[in-house]
C-alpha cells in the first residue's frame, strides 16, 4: 500500500469519530429532559462544548477529503473524472436531504408539510461540494494558488461577516432557497457559514496534497495545527476587540462578543492533529469502514430518531423527557445500532440494490399488465353501454 494512501486513514477516523459523536449528540440533545439541561454541571457542560465540535470537524473533513480526490487526478477541467462524480456526489445528497424529510402520510392528504423545505446538514454539505467544483472549475486553467486562495478568502469572508448576514431574513426570496440562508424559519443549518469549514478543509487539502511525498510532512503539519488551534481558541476574540479598539468598527466587536466560528475552527485543528498523531493506532478495519459508511449511518439514524417517511420515531415518543440515566445507556446503544444496520448495509449493498431493482422490475411488469386488463375492462364495458344506448351495432 502506498504511503500517500495510507494517509488518507487518518480521515476516515476523525469522520468515525465524527459520525458517532453525531449520533450520541442528536440522540442526548433530542430526548434529554430539560430539568438536566444545566450548563452550571460540569459534566454537561462539557458534553455541550464536545458537541459543538462536530459539525465543524464533519464539515471539515468532508471538504478535506472531496478536495483531495479532486485534485490528485492527473487530469485537470472538465475532464477530471472527480468533477462530475462530485456533482452526481453534491445533488445526491440534496436529494436524500429532502427525501429524509418527505412525510408519506402528508403526500397521501395531497400536503407536502414546511419541514420538507428545512435545511439540514445533508443539504449544507452536498452544495458545499457543489461550491468547491465551482472554484476549482474557474480556476484550473489559470494559477496553482488561486483555487487556495479563494477557498481560503471564503471561509474569512463568511466568518468575518456572520454578524451581519445571520440577522438578515432574506424575505424576498422563496421560502424554500431562504431556508439556505436563513434559520428563521427552522433551518438547522445554512449555507452560510457552513460553507466556511468546508472550504478550510479544501484549503488544508491543497497544502497537504503539495507536501503529501515530504517525508517530514506530520512533523510541521502537527505543530501547526496545534499552534494556529489554540491561537484561534484562547486569542482570536482579544484579537477582534483589539481591532474594534483600533478601528472603533462595531463588527469586530460583534464578532467578539460571539466568536463561535474561529474558537471552533480551533477545535478542528486540535481534532485533527489528535488524530494524526495516533494514526498508527487507528487502523482497525472496522473503525475505517464507520468513517466510510457514514451517509448509511446518518440516514439509517435520521429514520430511527426522526421518524424520516412515517414521522414515528423515537423523538415523537420521548421528546426532551428522558432522564441521565436513560438516555446515556440509551446513547449508546442507539451509536451500536445505527453503525451495525449502516455496515451491515454496506456489507450487502450490491445484492441489496440488485434486490431492489429486481423488484422495481418486477412491480412495473405487473403493473403493465393491471393497467392492459383494466383497460380490457374498460373497453369492453364502453362498447357494452355503447350497444345498450344504440350507438354502435352488435
Amino acid at each position: 500500500m502506498s504511503n500517500s494512501k495510507s494517509r488518507l486513514f487518518f480521515l476516515d477516523a476523525i469522520r468515525a469519530w465524527a459520525i458517532l459523536m453525531m449520533l450520541q449528540g442528536h440522540f442526548i440533545d433530542g430526548l434529554l429532559d430539560n430539568a438536566f439541561r444545566d450548563n452550571s454541571n460540569i459534566l454537561f457542560s462539557t458534553w455541550k462544548y464536545f458537541r459543538g465540535i462536530t459539525a465543524p470537524v464533519f464539515f471539515t473533513v468532508s471538504g478535506f477529503i472531496f478536495t483531495f480526490l479532486l485534485i490528485k487526478s492527473p487530469q485537470t477541467g472538465w475532464s477530471n473524472p472527480r468533477v462530475k462524480k462530485g456533482i452526481k456526489r453534491g445533488l445526491e445528497l440534496l436529494v436524500i436531504a429532502y427525501l429524509l424529510r418527505m412525510n408519506i402520510f402528508g403526500l397521501f392528504k395531497g400536503e407536502i408539510y414546511d419541514s420538507f423545505y428545512l435545511v439540514d446538514v445533508l443539504h449544507c454539505i452536498g452544495l458545499s461540494l457543489l461550491f468547491i467544483i465551482g472554484f476549482y472549475i474557474l480556476t484550473f486553467a489559470k494559477q496553482k494558488w488561486i483555487f487556495p486562495t479563494i477557498l481560503a478568502s471564503t471561509t474569512l469572508l463568511l466568518f468575518i461577516f456572520e454578524p451581519i448576514y445571520k440577522t438578515m431574513g432574506f424575505e424576498f426570496l422563496p421560502q424554500a432557497i431562504a431556508n439556505y440562508l436563513t434559520k428563521a424559519n427552522g433551518s438547522v443549518f445554512t449555507i452560510i457559514p457552513w460553507l466556511g469549514y468546508a472550504t478550510i478543509g479544501s484549503f488544508m487539502s491543497v497544502v497537504f496534497s503539495k507536501f503529501q511525498n515530504s517525508k517530514n510532512l506530520y512533523y510541521y503539519i502537527v505543530p501547526v495545527y496545534i499552534a494556529t488551534g489554540l491561537i484561534l481558541i484562547f486569542f482570536s476574540s482579544d484579537f477582534f476587540m483589539s481591532i474594534y479598539d483600533i478601528t472603533g468598527i462595531q463588527l469586530f466587536q460583534s464578532i467578539f462578543s460571539n466568536n463561535y466560528l474561529f474558537i471552533r475552527l480551533g477545535d478542528v485543528l486540535i481534532v485533527f492533529s489528535i488524530f494524526i498523531m495516533l494514526r498508527k493506532y487507528l487502523m482497525n478495519a472496522t473503525w475505517l469502514k464507520i468513517g466510510q459508511s457514514t451517509l448509511s449511518i446518518y440516514i439509517i439514524h435520521f429514520i430511527i430518531l426522526y421518524g424520516s417517511f412515517t414521522g414515528v420515531g423515537l423523538y415523537r415518543f420521548f421528546n426532551h423527557s428522558l432522564n441521565p440515566y436513560y438516555v446515556i445507556p440509551g446513547a449508546i446503544l442507539f451509536m451500536i445500532v445505527c453503525t451495525f444496520f449502516a455496515l451491515q448495509y454496506e456489507k450487502h449493498k450490491i445484492e441489496i440494490k440488485s434486490s431492489i431493482s429486481s423488484f422495481l422490475s418486477t412491480t412495473r411488469i405487473y403493473l403493465e399488465q393491471i393497467a392492459i386488463l383494466l383497460f380490457e375492462m374498460l373497453r369492453t364495458i364502453t362498447e357494452k353501454v355503447l350497444r345498450i344506448l344504440g350507438l354502435i351495432k352488435s
